[in-house]
């Protein structure tokens, strides 16, 4: 594969990869609030994940 033909396939996914981002989030009505798996350094414990003991 060449150069230029990778770069083009490499364009393609990204413009691809943007488009259905933007379509996701001009879809969804509302964003959940979800627990973070990691807290570092906030002081709270996380809430989530398989190790939060929880």
């Amino acid at each position: 594969m060449s150069k230029r033909t990778f770069g083009i396939i490499t364009i393609l996914f990204w413009l691809a990869f943007g488009l259905l981002v933007a379509l996701d989030f001009s879809r969804s009505q509302t964003t959940q609030a979800e627990p973070p798996l990691i807290a570092l350094g906030s002081g709270q414990a996380a809430s989530g994940g398989h190790c939060s003991g929880r």
